[in-house]
């Protein structure tokens, strides 16, 4: 008996793979932007509404991420630093915009939606979903709901990016990922794996939210500005983090009902618009100003996860170091307004 209910997980797994496999062999057949990432996604969405009890790899998810950081670690330049001045008007512009999306986003989960407080408030706080997930359910609020609305967050805003690049800005979204893994001097792939290693399990050991991608990132960055590394983690690195990101995004709808749907799903899509309006005034803000292009600064105020966002700005060719800053700066705030809220929520 204790057998057969330690299979389970790894025949689920399984089965998740094969589907998330599926996926993106059919993405690419039909020729869809982002394959590895999209392709995944969505297949792991449908077979979850389908009722299929897919499960996804945390730890193998997880390590993935720290590729990304690496990446973006590794973009980290004596010539960027001399740009972090130029930064600083959009960056000040990051704790508003979180502002107007807490002073729109909690009423309307609350009063629209019919939401508890605290479920309202983790809702609308565009952090990371396993952040807005814990503080929520310290304070009292619903897990699922909590769940639900931030993986729809993130679903939509990976779906939406690509196209809007596309149609708007004439991307191809093609920019390869990095160098084949035969072309980087091996010391430096040696480098990159010590940074993903020791900057993933020593900031989880010190409590740092999202050690997985900011703890290699740091590392990575000395390593970068030290001139020990001039490369990114090799191509075939970050498409297998963008297959277990998407992969990851599905299956948090797995077990989903249709009470869930028309009640929390719906009202997820109702914010993501909140969030696209917001997101748009912001990021026009910053390009009228001069500090941005327009992708760069659509990107930096897209309020999707970390390793999403990083992954749309490399495929994209844009500026990384600029807009995971911003991503920083805003899951920085919303975690340090986290305590204060939860005193007003009690």
């Amino acid at each position: 008996m204790q057998r057969k209910s330690s299979a389970a997980p790894i025949r689920r797994q399984t089965q998740t793979l094969a589907v998330a496999a599926a996926g993106a062999a059919l993405f690419w057949l039909i020729g869809m932007p982002l394959p590895l990432l999209l392709g995944p996604m969505f297949a792991c969405l449908a077979f979850a509404l389908g009722g299929a009890q897919l499960k996804g790899v945390k730890p193998v998810s997880e390590a993935m991420r720290t590729v990304l950081g690496v990446a973006v670690g590794a973009s980290v330049t004596p010539e960027l630093l001399e740009r972090v001045g130029s930064m600083a008007i959009s960056v000040a512009l990051v704790p508003l915009f979180v502002f107007f999306i807490g002073l729109f986003g909690y009423p309307y989960f609350r009063r629209i939606c019919g939401f508890d407080r605290a479920t309202a408030y983790y809702s609308a706080m565009p952090g990371g979903l396993q952040d807005m997930i814990l503080f929520g359910e310290e304070a009292g609020g619903n897990v699922r709901a909590l769940s639900l609305v931030h993986a729809t967050r993130v679903l939509v805003i990976v779906s939406i990016m690509p196209a809007l690049l596309a149609v708007m800005f004439g991307m191809r979204l093609d920019n390869p990922p990095g160098e084949p893994i035969g072309t980087i001097p091996p010391h430096e792939l040696l480098i990159m794996v010590g940074c993903a290693l020791v900057g993933w399990l020593g900031g989880k050991k010190i409590g740092l939210f999202g050690a997985a991608i900011l703890g290699p990132l740091a590392l990575a960055a000395v390593a970068s500005l030290a001139g020990l590394i001039h490369h990114r983690p090799p191509a075939e690195s970050i498409l297998a983090a963008q297959f277990f990101i998407g992969l990851g995004v599905g299956v948090q709808y797995v077990g989903i009902t249709m009470g869930e749907v028309r009640r929390v799903v719906i009202a997820a899509l109702g914010y993501c618009a909140i969030l696209a309006v917001l997101s748009v005034i912001f990021a026009e803000a910053v390009h009228f100003l001069g500090v941005a292009p327009q992708v760069e600064a659509l990107l930096a105020f897209a309020p999707g996860g970390q390793a999403e966002m990083v992954v749309l700005a490399i495929v994209a060719g844009a500026d990384m170091a600029f807009v995971v800053t911003h991503h920083l700066v805003r899951l920085i705030v919303v975690i340090a307004g986290a305590p204060l809220a939860a005193r007003w929520l009690r």
